[in-house]
């Protein structure tokens, strides 16, 4: 389970990209690199990292389903994914 503080920190940072990216993308656009490299260096969707929806864990991150590779084998176990089949894992 990721730190309570890992977790609000990734919050903040995606709040914050959110609020730069219309004007990062007129910046670009314009090719303003020096208004650019003044914004804050976390409004930068590249800063953003992908964690687990059930458990906050960096690592292992399934795109495809939003989760940890751990919790997706636990789910695909229990049956709670469908279409999926225990082979050997």
């Amino acid at each position: 389970m990721a730190k309570e503080s890992m977790k609000a920190r990734e919050v903040k940072r995606a709040k914050l990209v959110e609020r730069f990216a219309e004007k990062r993308a007129r910046l670009k656009a314009e090719g303003d690199y020096i208004a650019l490299s003044l914004l804050p260096k976390n409004s930068s969707k590249i800063r953003l990292h992908n964690r687990c929806k059930l458990t906050g864990r960096p690592k292992g991150y399934m795109r495809q389903f939003g989760i940890s590779r751990i919790q997706f084998r636990e789910m695909a176990s229990s049956g709670l994914i469908p279409g999926v089949k225990k082979a050997s894992w």
